[in-house]
């Protein structure tokens, strides 16, 4: 018998793999990264299906070119393909930005990008991505194909270092790239260079490795700032999306606390708006467009509205400005500070200090039920196609239900539609702060598969029922009223930040619906302000607000409301923070799963999957693998079988145990001259006598054969240790 011997890898010896190959599956590795998320992008303003041909078509061109193409040639139509896109890009902004564009403007924008802007921020992001993506794809294919895989990989890492840059490719599509890039270098090089295949599995341990350090290294605890109860690991709300700037990621478990953040000196009670997110990307909200400086006086709602005067005073640092809408003007801090989104809501460009005021003027609508209940569908056309989109790859399931919930209620107009989801949301789910935040669409998610949850479930889901029923709804944030403590004067606390719902509705601008329950909001708002009073916690009172836990006095219309309607329905008047925004109030509160077994998510699966792969590989280049299969069939005796197989299965143990622990068997040497040379133990020579009865003479009887087995069997026993063969 003759044992291999020979190093083991994760391939045969004896098999030569096609490393072009691998190298090009690597690459196809490498493009899927920076490639999926410019397909989010479209996925979420529109062109997925265009932006799936580009990718091909652009990968396929160079397949078909590359081996006939020169370089500079393939260079030239690189830079004609980003002449082209940027030219497409431009035609395709509107005409009123179109005059807004010049190099110094070009420039800012470039430097916003490389700097954190993401792209979905972008007026026209779908068209910037469709015009970017052929030139990366089309060149770094094509010095694959021409095997200048380096040059292929530092063009393909240009481009998801870009997305990495503007904050739109996460960890593990950044991972994905990372790793894609060098496997295409180092399979490469073996393609160039030639290679065996017991050098794959020391490339895959390397990979792995790389993997699992950076993913480590990812999943290192961050710093929060903001009103954050110290106990605990979950997110603060307020960091989460009140002060959270130009996005909003739906997360799952939150806790506020119920710290003071402002006081508000105003005539009326209001939502006090810090942002407005107009573009739903499935999982959060993205604000689109740039920030204005303020230069004076702001337009107003189209129906006009009463004015409204409020004095904010910061009680601690704010990354805000809360107003109501909508904001006309600001003074007492110089204009320079303040900034205009493309949504009209107002933003500082430096942290608002504690103890610095400011005075707003809104111009709040006030315009009665009764003609919002009668306003048609008769949109301008920016805010039709800006604040009805939603991503392609919305299931078809929430459209169906919110057509049946509107055609339950016999919803004609907008506003009337806008009541029926807001009522459905109501009064079908619970809310809860405790929630296992879902993979996939949150608002599908929500609707199908969750109980409950806060104010940015309940926001999100209505403002996508909505726009697939064709009415322009966006995400709003901020904070609610808050304590009253004088006639005129709120404390607003953490507690108090919030998130809800406006819809258009023609001649009277953006209309405030708020779908989130607030009966369980009240009562826990005033179980955590009183648990917050009793333990003393500090800066959870100003020298008004110390005393009795706020109770919250009667609503007025029981209806949904305009900005001018200070109490939506459901929602009480006083201290009516989000449900998510109040904090934990211990057991009560319920998840969002329905208590089945629930699978890691397939960021985790797949790493972990990476991680068995590479310990494959590691086990398979040790031998420890190989040598743990042998060590356990050293030791099983085996099926009984026919006394002459049962012969040789016994001295092929034997062979195995000699050549492990004395020398392993030359070529060409007989069975009989190696277990002679080896060992003088007649234990062997017994069983070297059997086998070759067995194999070359008469055969032998059963008693033979079960002798031969049990006194190798005694030999294994006698000459080795449990981990003797591991670690040889």
């Amino acid at each position: 018998m003759s044992v291999d011997t020979g190093r083991p890898g994760i391939l045969p010896a004896s098999f030569v793999p096609d490393f072009r190959l691998v190298t090009l599956a690597a690459l196809v590795a490498l493009t899927a990264s920076y490639g999926s998320v410019l397909y989010h992008v479209t996925d979420v303003v529109g062109g997925a299906r265009l932006m799936i041909a580009v990718l091909l078509g652009s990968a396929s061109l160079a397949l078909a070119v590359g081996r006939v193409l020169r370089v500079r040639t393939a260079v030239f139509l690189t830079i004609l393909l980003v002449g082209g896109g940027v030219t497409v890009y431009f035609v395709s902004v509107p005409a009123s930005q179109r005059a807004l564009i010049s190099p110094a403007r070009l420039v800012s924008d470039t430097v916003a990008l490389l700097t954190g802007l993401s792209v979905l921020r972008l007026t026209q992001a779908n068209v910037w991505a469709l015009s970017v993506a052929p030139a990366p794809v089309f060149l770094s294919w094509y010095l694959a194909v021409r095997r200048h895989y380096v040059a292929s990989v530092v063009v393909g890492g240009i481009a998801l270092g870009l997305l990495v840059l503007t904050g739109d490719a996460g960890t593990f599509t950044t991972l994905l790239g990372v790793v894609g890039g060098a496997a295409v270098v180092g399979f490469g090089t073996l393609d160039r260079h030639g290679g065996t295949a017991a050098q794959v599995d020391t490339l895959v341990v390397l990979f792995v490795a790389m993997v699992v350090v950076a993913a480590t290294l990812s999943i290192a605890p961050t710093t929060r700032a903001g009103p954050v109860l110290p106990d605990r690991s979950s997110p603060s709300g307020v960091t989460s999306f009140v002060d959270s700037g130009d996005s909003v990621r739906v997360v799952g478990t939150i806790r506020l606390s119920p710290q003071v953040q402002f006081t508000v000196e105003s005539p009326v009670e209001e939502y006090w708006a810090t942002g407005t997110y107009d573009r739903y990307t499935g999982s959060g909200w993205v604000r689109s467009g740039d920030t204005d400086p303020y230069v004076g006086r702001l337009g107003g709602p189209p129906g006009g509205g009463r004015a409204v005067t409020q004095t904010v005073t910061a009680e601690t640092d704010l990354g805000a400005m809360p107003a109501a809408w909508r904001p006309t003007q600001v003074e007492g801090i110089p204009s320079g500070r303040v900034r205009v989104t493309d949504q009209g809501t107002i933003r500082p460009a430096t942290t608002i200090d504690a103890g610095e005021s400011y005075v707003v003027t809104s111009r709040v609508p006030n315009a009665p039920v009764e003609e919002l209940r009668v306003a048609d569908a008769d949109y301008p056309e920016e805010v039709a196609t800006q604040y009805t989109q939603l991503p392609s790859s919305t299931p078809d399931r929430v459209a169906e239900r919110a057509a049946a919930v509107t055609a339950e209620a016999d919803a004609q107009t907008p506003y009337e539609k806008a009541r029926a989801i807001e009522s459905y949301l109501e009064s079908s789910k619970r809310y809860s702060l405790t929630v296992e935040r879902p993979d996939g669409d949150v608002a599908d998610a929500f609707l199908f598969e969750m109980d409950a949850g806060y104010c940015t479930y309940f926001a999100t889901t209505m403002v996508t029922m909505l726009r697939a029923e064709g009415v322009p709804a966006r995400f709003v944030t901020g904070y609610t009223a808050g304590e009253r403590v004088a006639d005129d004067e709120f404390v607003v606390r953490g507690l108090d930040s919030h998130a809800w719902v406006q819809v258009y509705l023609p001649d009277q601008g953006w209309v405030r619906f708020d779908p989130t329950p607030a009966g369980p909001r009240q009562s826990a708002e005033r179980a955590r302000l009183s648990e917050a009073r009793q333990s003393g916690d500090p800066g959870v009172d100003t020298e008004n607000s110390g005393g009795t836990t706020p109770t919250p006095t009667p609503t007025g219309d029981e209806g949904a409301t305009t900005d001018a309607t200070p109490t939506p329905a459901g929602n009480a008047s006083v201290g009516t923070g989000d449900p998510g925004a109040i904090g934990d109030t211990g057991p009560s509160m319920s998840t969002t799963t329905d208590g089945g077994f629930e699978l890691p998510s397939g960021e985790i699966l797949a790493f972990w999957g990476v991680v068995l792969v590479g310990v494959g590989a590691a086990v398979r280049r040790t031998g420890a693998g190989r040598r743990a299969v042998r060590a356990v069939w050293l030791r099983r005796r085996g099926p009984r079988r026919d006394p002459d197989a049962d012969a040789v299965r016994a001295f092929d143990r034997l062979a195995y145990l000699l050549e492990r622990q004395e020398r392993p068997r030359r070529t060409g040497e007989t069975p009989r001259a190696f277990v002679r040379s080896v060992t003088s133990d007649a234990r062997a020579h017994r069983i070297l006598a059997t086998y070759e009865r067995a194999h070359y003479g008469d055969g032998v009887d059963r008693a033979a054969a079960a002798d031969a087995t049990d006194t190798v069997g005694e030999l294994i026993r006698e000459r080795t240790l449990p981990m003797r063969l591991f670690a040889r």
